[in-house]
């Protein structure tokens, strides 16, 4: 089965064609980082006229890239929700505008769980069968979660961010520091020789007890907001014009701060639940810090660990149409609207 994924939640235009929820025949995506840098984030507006320019031509990158057309395809799927309202509304329109014309069947897809089958694309990667029940780190620029992730299509939302998403918090951070956008790439660039011991930041959430007001588990979740605030406080005591030295030493101790947050509620998880694998998918997964203490952790507690492949690890039109693929998705057919709300569990 060959389907064809549309995604255009946030600041990422982008189609892919996938063949069985993991061989990916292309993935096609037209990033829009550089109309936001001047911003310091996404702007909806600037974000929805661009997809408006670029769905069309990158529907046919992907078609192109795949070496097949619409007749060779036997599903459209596209991302619904959750994601920016008026960015979502250009891929769902396409989507319906291509499955009207063409007869072939269209799904929603919920953003989420396109991340969670971006763990199951390429040929090297394992099949939820082999992999699961596995605890999944979703952290990203819009989501920072927890999974129980019991069977394709099964889910169990353990915990999730109180407040900003990890990748939220360095955008917010790289900000302070008068780095550029998006923040994770650049702290990770300025941490690199400097020390993550230099400063002892907070870490969200650590030794909680009890439940949040929606009944999750406070150790399992994550909580930023105090660190960002602990980074402006700290700047205030330092030069206005930071020796490249002491930059670095921040960058890398407010980076190591993030990934402590992330791998204590995680490791919890893993030592609580009986499971056979640990995935981190989403954005931040890219972060070769992050990806190490992985390794470390996992190899400590000899558990199999499977991480995204980068090229799918930030918003991406393959792990939509992979997740489309699957049967016991969570995808929507026949009338689906945009929900930008959409949860997963």
């Amino acid at each position: 089965m060959k389907v064809l994924g549309i995604e255009s939640s946030c600041d990422e235009t982008a189609a892919a064609v996938v063949e069985d929820g993991k061989i990916v025949h292309s993935n096609a995506i037209l990033s829009q980082i550089s109309q936001h840098q001047p911003f310091g984030g996404v702007v909806p507006e600037i974000a929805s006229r661009a997809h408006l320019e670029a769905i069309k031509p990158i529907i046919n990158q992907a078609l192109e890239d795949a070496e097949c057309g619409l007749e060779d395809i036997d599903r459209i799927a596209v991302t619904h929700g959750p994601g920016l309202a008026s960015s979502l509304l250009i891929g769902v329109s396409a989507a319906k505008g291509l499955a009207l014309a063409t007869g072939i069947p269209l799904l929603g897809v919920n953003h989420l769980e396109g991340h969670i089958a971006s763990v199951f694309l390429g040929e090297q990667a394992p099949s939820p069968e082999e992999a699961c029940p596995m605890v999944m780190l979703m952290v990203s620029g819009g989501h920072s979660c927890l999974m129980h992730v019991k069977q394709w299509g099964e889910y169990e939302l353990l915990g999730r961010s109180i407040d900003d998403a990890a990748g939220e918090a360095l955008d917010k951070g790289a900000k302070l520091l008068g780095l550029g956008y998006p923040g994770g790439p650049e702290i990770e660039k300025m941490a690199a020789g400097g020390n993550p011991k230099a400063i002892q930041f907070p870490r969200g959430l650590k030794g909680a007890k009890g439940q949040t007001e929606d009944g999750l588990e406070k150790k399992y979740c994550f909580s930023f907001s105090g660190l960002k605030t602990a980074l402006l406080y700290h700047l205030k005591k330092c030069p206005e014009d930071l020796p490249e030295q002491q930059l670095r030493d921040i960058c890398a101790s407010y980076q190591q701060a993030v990934i402590d947050s992330l791998i204590a509620p995680l490791s919890k998880a893993v030592d609580a639940l009986d499971i056979r694998s640990i995935a981190c998918v989403g954005g931040v997964a890219k972060n070769q810090t992050l990806r190490a203490e992985l390794d470390r952790m996992t190899e400590k507690k000899k558990i199999p660990l499977y991480l995204t492949e980068m090229a799918y690890c930030t918003d991406n039109a393959a792990m939509i149409a992979g997740a489309a693929c699957r049967e016991n998705s969570l995808s929507e057919t026949g009338a689906f609207d945009v929900n930008p709300g959409l949860r997963i569990t």
